[in-house]
Formats: structure tokens, C-alpha cells, sequence
């Protein structure tokens, strides 16, 4: 080889801002939005995952147990010895799910009650989502709810200065009533409300909060529950002990996971961020239509210094060096300024808080961005920066040897 490659390389590159200059330059551009693009929306996606899937394992037990047979089950039934003992169990709570009717002066409306013990506040982390009020059952041997926000909002109620409590009429069903016009199949109850919850939509539209004690007592159910919820320690393995306590409790329960109980939002969440990549992919490829336009025109404009090189003893393998590697910096520049960009954009979000979600009291768009999620976007961007500079260089100098040996043949 006569000619050193970087010297041939110089030779070829274009010095005038021409056409292909301008190309160039919107190759690059094309790259770097598309670049910082993955990375903002990929982080944009993975915090409202975290998000969404804190507002439900939050309040959602890491596994519930609950019969297969009946609505309820005696609480006795369960083999809790056993239970007692895997040590990846971290707190229980016993349950009872009904239907009710809460009423604040004129205003009506259903609601879920759910009657919890006292470790239901930890299981669930209620101190983070109280939004007025405090996170108690009990206030001076009084027995008190939480329920939640937009419900309490529903029924015109209010929690004053943070330290006071409001109070609504609970209807419960009764367990044994019977039909007829002098009975009345509700059993009512004065509850004292001393805070207001902000989980998901379900909690904050549904639920009602009240002590166990308390709502075995309204609806008659003695030792009777409707679920078990069990929390477990950070980091054990939810089907693994799922399906140890499946073992434990037999084939009359049924035991589902938050993720089981949640299925359908949290598969809905991950097909959206795939449907968003295919997408960005999809345009990144359109954007790369530029770069093999510039890298096309480029070699025609060429074509003269291409022959000169090749006087002076460079093949076919040197001379698609030389472009391949053209291509793979244009690139390259366009995938380092988007990622720069798209750090910052990230990075700005996360520590600034410029954009915020409607409805949620000012709180900031969550972002996260891991290392597995940086690696995925250079692996994607670099893999079709290389095809895209390969495919046509290589097609090009292919086609330029058929149209020498046709030259040379005449």
C-alpha cells in the first residue's frame, strides 16, 4: 500500500461547503436528536414505572392470600405456625373487604371498606401518603379511619388544620339480615376520620380504612376474614416464597402476588416503552437515509481522487476503509452530542423539577436511568450507525468494480 491511509482519508474528504457539507450536517443533527431522544424517553418511562409501581406495591402486600371456596375463611384455618417461621416474612395483617355506605350530611356514596390491624400502617407506609390528617386507628381509646383523598372530597368532607378529624356515617351490611319491609339491612356507624390518603386511583376513589376489631364488630364476622396480606423483607424472592406458601396453606387458598393482583397495569407500562422504542428506532433508521446520502454523494463527488488513489496503488478494501470509517465518525459525533444532551435534559429534570404532573400536587415527572438502559441506547444507535455505513459503502465500491470491469471488457 503506497498511500498512508490518514493522508488518503484528508485527500478525500470534502473541503467546500457544498451539498454534501450540508448533508453531512443534517445527518448529524438527525442522530443527535434521535439519541437524546431514546435516552429522555427511556427514563421518562422507567420513573413512571417506579411510580406507578411504588403507588401500588405501597399499598398492595407484597403476597394476599384469600379462600378459593368462600368470601370469607376463620382465620384458625391457616397452619400460621408455619408461616411464622419462613424468615423472609416481614409483618402480616389480617383483613376484612365489604362494601359500604358512607354518608356526610346529604351527600352519599359506595365505598370499600377494608378493616386492617395496627401493622397495615407500616405494611403500606401510610405516613408517606397521608395528605391531611395524621396516620392513626386510635385517639384516646377512640376508634378512628383514614379513607381516601378524592373520596373524602366526594362527600364534602374536610380534616381541619391538620389536627382535628371529620366525621361520616358508615352503613355496614348486615351479615344474617333478612329481606323484609320492617328490617333494615344495614347496621350504622358514627366514624371519626382522622386523615386522608394519596395512593392510586383506586384507594383514593374506593377505600376506607378502618380498624379490624372495629369492622368484625360492625359485620358480625367473629374470627372470619376476608384476606391475609404478608409484606416481605427487602430483596427475597416473590415467587419463590409464593410458592412456599402456597405449599402451606393448601390448595383451598389462593396466593397472588402484587404483580399478579396489578398484572394488567404493569404489562400495559412495559408495552408502551416497547411500542416507544420500535418507534424511535424506526425514525432513527429514516434519520440514518441521510447519512447514506452523504456518504453517497460524497463518493461521486470523489470519484476522480478515488481514481487517483487507486493509480497509486490502493484496492477496493482501502477505499471502502476510507468511507466506512467516514460514516462511522459522522455518527459518532451525532450519538456523542445526543447523549450529552439527553443526560442534561435528564439531569435537569431530576435535580431541577421543571416539568411537573397535573393533579398531584406539584410533583416533580420521576426520571430514572440505569446502566442497563444507557447500554441499550448505544448498543441500538451504534449498531445502526454501523449497517448504515457498511451497507451503502459497500454497495458503492461493489458497483463502482462492476462498472471498471464492464470499462475494461469494452
Amino acid at each position: 500500500m503506497n498511500v498512508p491511509f490518514f493522508i488518503a482519508k484528508r485527500y478525500l474528504k470534502s473541503k467546500k461547503k457544498n451539498v454534501v457539507h450540508w448533508i453531512t450536517r443534517i445527518s448529524v443533527v438527525g442522530i443527535s436528536v434521535i439519541t437524546a431522544s431514546l435516552i429522555i424517553l427511556l427514563a421518562a418511562f422507567n420513573g413512571i414505572e417506579s411510580m406507578v409501581e411504588k403507588m401500588f406495591t405501597d399499598f398492595d402486600s407484597s403476597i394476599t392470600i384469600r379462600s378459593l371456596k368462600r368470601k370469607t375463611f376463620d382465620y384458625n384455618t391457616l397452619d400460621i405456625r408455619k408461616l411464622d417461621k419462613l424468615d423472609y416474612i416481614q409483618l402480616t395483617s389480617k383483613a376484612i373487604e365489604e362494601i359500604v355506605v358512607l354518608r356526610n350530611e346529604k351527600k352519599w356514596i359506595n365505598a370499600k371498606v377494608i378493616g386492617v390491624e395496627d401493622n397495615f400502617l407500616k405494611m403500606a407506609n401510610i405516613p408517606e401518603h397521608i395528605v391531611d390528617g395524621y396516620p392513626t386507628f386510635e385517639e384516646q381509646h377512640v376508634k378512628m379511619g383514614l379513607i381516601g383523598a378524592n373520596l373524602l372530597n366526594k362527600l364534602n368532607g374536610i380534616i381541619p388544620n391538620n389536627t382535628g378529624f371529620e366525621e361520616l356515617i358508615c352503613y355496614f351490611p348486615r351479615r344474617d339480615a333478612k329481606i323484609s319491609p320492617t328490617s333494615n339491612p344495614f347496621l350504622s356507624r358514627q366514624i371519626h376520620i382522622s386523615g386522608s390518603l394519596n395512593f392510586n386511583n383506586e384507594v383514593n376513589n374506593e377505600i376506607l380504612l378502618l380498624p379490624l376489631e372495629l369492622t368484625a364488630q360492625m359485620l358480625n364476622y367473629y374470627n372470619d376474614i376476608t384476606a391475609l396480606y404478608v409484606n416481605l423483607k427487602p430483596g427475597s424472592d416473590l415467587e419463590k416464597a409464593k410458592s412456599e406458601i402456597q405449599t402451606i396453606v393448601g390448595n383451598d387458598f389462593e396466593v397472588k402476588t402484587h404483580l399478579e393482583k396489578n398484572e394488567l397495569i404493569y404489562k400495559t407500562s412495559k408495552s408502551e416503552k416497547l411500542i416507544v422504542i420500535a418507534i424511535l428506532i424506526f425514525i432513527f433508521i429514516l434519520a440514518a437515509f441521510n447519512l447514506v446520502a452523504s456518504l453517497t454523494m460524497l463518493y461521486i463527488e470523489k470519484k476522480k481522487n478515488i481514481l487517483t488513489l487507486q493509480s497509486l496503488g490502493a484496492n477496493e478494501q482501502f477505499i471502502f476503509k476510507i468511507f466506512y470509517f467516514e460514516g462511522l465518525l459522522i455518527s459518532l459525533r451525532g450519538i456523542i452530542i445526543g447523549s450529552i444532551i439527553g443526560t442534561i435534559v435528564c439531569l435537569v429534570q431530576y435535580y431541577g423539577n421543571l416539568l411537573v404532573l397535573p393533579n398531584t400536587g406539584n410533583q416533580p415527572f420521576p426520571i430514572k436511568f440505569g446502566f442497563f438502559d444507557a447500554f441499550l441506547v448505544l448498543f441500538i444507535v451504534i449498531t445502526l450507525s454501523i449497517l448504515s455505513s457498511y451497507l451503502p459503502v459497500k454497495y458503492l465500491v461493489y458497483k463502482n468494480r462492476i462498472r471498471r470491469i464492464d470499462s475494461d471488457f469494452e
